[in-house]
């Protein structure tokens, strides 16, 4: 896939842009001053394929907590700041390596310079950008409402304000829970901005309202080539964010390994528990390093040729179950058996 060109940017070993594989990330959602407790939070997110972690600052022990969080993760870690530049500031001097701001709600010019000058004393990345329910009241009233272009010129004037503060270390975000709004505003700015962009639908919702949102969303802006890094917003677990995040750019092309666990709907035919099946099998394979297509088919009727393009699967009948590879039946077994008979041809697959 054909990918818009951005400005190369390093986000502690992590970089982004520049053509670089567009990279996954989430936010915590414990408080940040409860270090355990985060630490926790992102190890787990690690182990699910977090690349990027992002926690909130909304106190000065929130920022200094952020030194010893990071001596505990193996992941950049980015501060997200509203309102009290000197937060910004004290992250930055606790090893954030990155920092979230939205300058039109830091304060004047004078603050946002403060908080540039030390990012770029520091060498660390800011996020600039604008959401849809923070628009500037002269472009909601220049446009008429809320708008595309509106979001898309507030992104850029913040740019040019870092810019004017002589740096050029930028990552650009436009967040709207509006999808197509969303869309059309990434299309806009992907040809006038040089950095590379965030993307993501806020406030997308629950685990099926968001993830049916940000799916659509993000798969109209990526398949354009459009977006570094990406993160899908969820009212949950953030583990569930990756885990979706993984799947969106597997499912576009953009990223590789891991194995893909396709099933089908269940009808008449069905004999066995094939829904609490297909998720037992998808929670078995989440840890298990290879690249390929497992099916679970709910009946030997079909299952065999349904199956023909993965490269190994399973179909249920009465009390048993045929493993396939290839579309090819090569064993029958017992129906209670046919989970574990999966794993371990998994786990020795290449032997």
């Amino acid at each position: 896939m054909y990918r818009v060109h951005t400005r190369k940017i390093s986000i502690g070993n992590v970089t982004i842009g520049g053509g670089s594989a567009v990279v996954v990330q989430s936010m915590t959602n414990t408080r940040t001053e409860d270090i355990a407790g985060t630490v926790s939070q992102i190890l787990a997110l690690e182990r699910a394929g977090c690349e990027i972690i992002r926690c909130a600052v909304p106190t000065m022990e929130a920022a200094e907590s952020l030194g010893e969080i990071k001596k505990q993760i193996h992941i950049p870690l980015v501060a997200d700041i509203h309102f009290d530049y000197r937060l910004a500031i004290e992250a930055i001097l606790h090893g954030a390596d990155k920092i979230r701001i939205n300058p039109g709600n830091i304060g004047d010019e004078s603050r946002v310079k403060a908080v540039v000058d030390k990012a770029k004393e520091y060498h660390v990345p800011i996020r600039v950008g604008v959401n849809s329910g923070s628009l500037e009241k002269p472009l909601i009233e220049k446009y008429g409402r809320v708008t595309a272009e509106g979001l898309a010129e507030s992104a850029l004037d913040k740019v040019h304000m870092i810019e004017r503060f002589g740096y050029e270390e930028l990552v650009v975000s436009i967040k709207s829970s509006d999808v197509l709004m969303c869309v059309r505003a990434h299309e806009e700015i992907a040809k006038k901005c040089p950095y590379p962009l965030h993307v993501g639908i806020t406030e997308a919702g629950t685990l099926l309202a968001g993830n049916i949102k940000s799916s659509i969303g993000l798969g109209l802006i990526l398949h354009q080539g459009i977006g570094d890094t990406i993160r899908v917003s969820l009212t949950g677990d953030p583990v569930e964010e990756i885990k979706s995040a993984k799947l969106i750019l597997r499912t576009l092309g953009l990223r590789k390994g891991g194995i893909e666990v396709v099933s089908c709907p269940t009808c008449g035919r069905t004999k066995i528990d094939l829904i609490g099946l297909a998720n037992q099998v998808e929670e078995m394979v989440a840890d298990i390093p290879l690249d390929l297509k497992v099916a679970v088919m709910g009946c030997v009727v079909n299952g065999p040729g349904e199956a023909k393009e993965a490269d190994i699967g399973i179909a249920g009948g009465i009390g048993e179950g045929l493993l396939i590879k290839k579309g090819e039946v090569v064993k029958k077994v017992k129906e209670e058996e046919l989970l574990e008979t999966l794993r371990q041809e998994l786990l020795h697959w290449n032997e």
